[in-house]
């Protein structure tokens, strides 16, 4: 008999063990007195929502295993909506608004959904771009008007009476809605795209299972308990809130750009609603580190963790958080994963600042900390090639640098209709008298140290290849980064593998920037010299100054290497 499990259950059972307590928290306007209004929604009524969502989509006709492309700003009728969805089997598609309309048309096309759930303006980008997008057929619209483009609105769809207009008069009884479709733990519950910061996006099938195994282990890890009030800055999390019964406050912000996110606002919802946890980018904190430094403002006693993902957190970003906690036990977490694999590992900023720092500045890479239990890491070979099986390669000994490869409940098993990506990325263990199991290929090169800590050295495309040797990205970085004028650097090749020139792109700190050929020649021979002092980087010869580094929108954190490279062939004048 095939197991089953739907993560939408997770909602009921905190709405029958906290029906009265608050769910979600949602910003409401301001008062006379500027201060922040909100509205509360409990656990009961969250999942009444949830459920009268899903009425209307099954007396709607819609059918479980169809795809639904869900692009509502961060609500309760986002969370609503996803656990609705979810609940009639229909898979949820997730896609980052921040990866730029190109890709965003391309991952809709990929998808072909049978309808969007979205805000007017998505809608209406559907109607006009309708050739592509024929058999979107269940169309709601979220958060303002429905124009012409058919459908329902998000009250359409809640309407009293949808549920009875399903049922079948029979005399004077009824024959009540069929039951939600009892799901196996490997149905599909959401497709999630990957950011297409360091290639194409690419759809990531999570099952219902996967989710459920992500609950568990950031809520046991942690400590998670019920009770207590999350400010997540990424929406995603307010379902593992719920999921968990914990309260979700969801801030006053554009989670597409929280380098711009406002400080002010984000300590006044903390202070609001007593906060215990705070999830968001590195960009969030930088900000809310920055701010809290210069006023000298310090953050609410209540606030016990705040996790940061998405991005490399900044040492210095660690730094400001622990001096902004008035609470002495509480710290920043920065847990480490991908789309495809979450979580992994996970470091306290206590530990980074007190034992890893200082290794990372003189090239040992990022510590991104210990194994999450249940979840398997292994260092292999690095290879461009595929790994069908586990056989088909070598582990490597602790200490040595490799490619990073993961197994575990929350691990991924394949892209949506990417064949040929899933066969590069995973890797078959076929283990005697056991079923056949998968290793994810993170795409990302580090070691395990003696105390069987993770540390992370870059993304394996970003490996230059000499003939002496490689040269990984972050532990090159780093020695540059300790000059007092640097605010980040660029590690890339130029020319052909195994041949390649290395080349550091130094973005300079604000007001540092060489104007002058005698200021260049000077900044460039000072980070010669802290080069060739350290045998890491005693090999790169050239250094390139770029006024800003090309990195992502939204954690205006990674490096874009990719576009780095044919600039620095181009100034140089090689071809690459």
């Amino acid at each position: 008999m095939t197991e089953s499990l739907n993560i939408a259950n997770r909602l009921t059972a905190s709405a029958a063990r906290w029906p009265d307590q608050i769910a979600v928290v949602q910003p409401n306007g301001r008062d006379s007195a500027g201060e922040y209004r909100y509205r509360t929604w409990t656990f009961s009524q969250l999942d009444q929502e949830a459920t009268a969502i899903a009425s209307g989509l099954l007396a709607w006709g819609v059918q479980p295993g169809q795809r639904l492309v869900l692009m509502v700003r961060p609500s309760f009728e986002f969370i609503a909506l996803t656990f609705g969805l979810m609940r009639v089997g229909l898979v949820v598609v997730l896609i980052d608004p921040g990866m730029g309309r190109s890709n965003i048309f391309h991952c809709l096309e990929e998808i072909n959904p049978d309808g969007f759930v979205a805000i007017p303006i998505v809608q209406a980008i559907r109607v006009l771009k309708g050739r592509r997008f024929l058999n979107a057929r269940f169309n709601v619209t979220v958060g303002g008007r429905k124009w012409l483009w058919g459908g329902k609105s998000y009250s359409e769809l809640l309407m009293p009476g949808a549920e009875g207009r399903r049922q079948k008069a029979v005399g004077k009884r009824t024959e009540p809605l069929p039951p939600s479709p009892s799901l196996s733990l490997s149905n599909p519950a959401a497709i999630i795209f990957t950011s297409g910061s360091t290639g194409p996006p690419k759809g990531v099938v999570y099952e219902h299972s996967m989710f459920d195994a992500q609950v568990d282990l950031l809520r046991d890890f942690y400590g998670i308990q019920p009770g207590e009030i999350d400010l997540p800055g990424f929406p995603l999390f307010g379902l593992f809130n719920a999921a968990m019964g914990v309260t979700t406050v969801i801030p006053d912000m554009n989670p597409t750009q929280p380098a711009r996110v406002d400080p002010v606002c984000v300590l006044a919802h903390l202070r609001d609603w007593n906060v215990t946890q705070a999830f968001g980018s590195p960009a969030i904190w930088n900000r809310v580190g920055r701010h809290c430094e210069a006023t000298g403002e310090k953050l609410p006693t209540t606030l016990r963790r705040v996790l940061s993902a998405g991005a490399p957190v900044p040492v210095h970003v660690i730094e400001r958080m622990r001096r902004a906690f008035s609470n002495t036990d509480a710290d920043i977490h920065t847990p480490y994963g991908a789309t495809e694999s979450l979580p992994i590992a996970s470091i306290s900023g206590r530990e980074v600042l007190e034992q890893t720092a200082p290794r990372s500045r003189q090239g040992a890479g990022t510590c991104v900390g210990r194994i999450f239990p249940s979840i398997e890491v292994k260092i292999v070979e690095i290879t461009d090639a595929q790994i069908p099986s586990l056989t088909e390669t070598r582990e490597l000994p602790r200490g040595e640098i490799g490619e990073i490869i993961v197994r575990g409940p929350s691990t991924t098993r394949e892209y949506f209709q990417r064949p040929e990506a899933t066969a590069a990325a995973k890797i078959t263990d076929n283990q005697p008298s056991l079923a056949p199991t998968f290793w994810h290929r993170m795409g990302d090169v580090g070691y395990l140290d003696d105390e069987g800590r993770l540390w992370f050295c870059g993304r394996k495309a970003h490996i230059v290849e000499m003939e002496r040797g490689r040269l990984f990205t972050i532990p090159c970085e780093a020695i540059f980064n300790n000059h007092p004028r640097v605010f980040r650097s660029a590690l890339v090749g130029v020319g052909s593998k195994p041949q390649q020139q290395p080349v550091i792109i130094v973005e300079p700190e604000a007001g540092h920037f060489p104007e002058s050929s005698t200021d260049l020649a000077h900044f460039r021979a000072e980070l010669l010299t802290l080069g060739r002092a350290n045998p890491l980087t005693a090999s790169i010869e050239t250094i390139l100054f770029h006024r800003a580094l090309p990195v992502d929108i939204r954690h205006n954190v990674k490096i874009f290497r990719e576009k780095l490279g044919p600039w620095a062939s181009k100034e140089l004048g090689i071809a690459n």
